[in-house]
């Protein structure tokens, strides 16, 4: 596949020194911004699916009038940590 351009990018020359002030060793000012394009791309996305996984969650409890307690959830999550922590332990 070839790749494609993104058009170049004005910013204050305090962003520039800031970006640049914590490269990397041998890092470009490209490849960070590369890198940060990916990132934010892939949180956006993530963000995407989680938003549409609440709205279909909300409309299958609307179907089925099947809910769940706020406390008891932070209750079996509270459990579930406390479980992952122990496991920690035997590692």
């Amino acid at each position: 596949m070839k790749t494609a351009t993104i058009p170049s990018l004005r910013v204050d020359p305090k962003l520039r020194e800031a970006a640049e002030s914590v490269l990397l060793e041998g890092e470009s000012l490209s490849s960070f911004a590369e890198e940060s394009l990916r990132a934010n791309v892939a949180r956006r996305q993530m963000q995407k699916e989680f938003i549409a996984r609440g709205l279909a969650a909300r409309d299958e409890a609307r179907r089925t009038g099947e809910y769940f307690d706020a406390d008891e959830v932070y209750a079996e999550l509270e459990d579930m940590l406390t479980a992952a922590k122990g496991h920690e332990g035997n590692r």
